[in-house]
């Protein structure tokens, strides 16, 4: 079971509201959307956690929420070869 640091957005949501979950297993079908100056936010996360190759990622996974509910979900992400996954959130449940 991979674990995500921290709470994340449950971006579908309209509060904004952050929660917490655990990605269980692999996540599979992984694209990535967009490199460097095509993702809106590679300048904060260049202050927040150093200058790299910035790619912001989706894939599917099968989570478990804090009530203990597993759902399908379309997460994304942002990755650099430096600093691995970071900032991990729910898009979509498929289920």
């Amino acid at each position: 079971m991979l674990y995500c640091n921290g709470d994340v957005r449950l971006s579908h949501t309209y509060d904004k509201k952050y929660m917490h979950f655990d990605i269980i297993g692999e996540i599979q079908q992984i694209e990535t959307i967009a490199i460097n100056t095509g993702i809106r936010e590679v300048d904060r996360l260049r202050k927040v956690y150093g200058n790299a190759r910035w790619r912001k990622k989706k894939g599917v996974a099968t989570i478990m929420l804090t009530d203990k509910t597993i759902h399908q979900a379309e997460l994304h992400w942002y990755e650099a070869t430096s600093f691995g996954r970071k900032e991990v959130k729910i898009k979509y449940l498929l289920d």
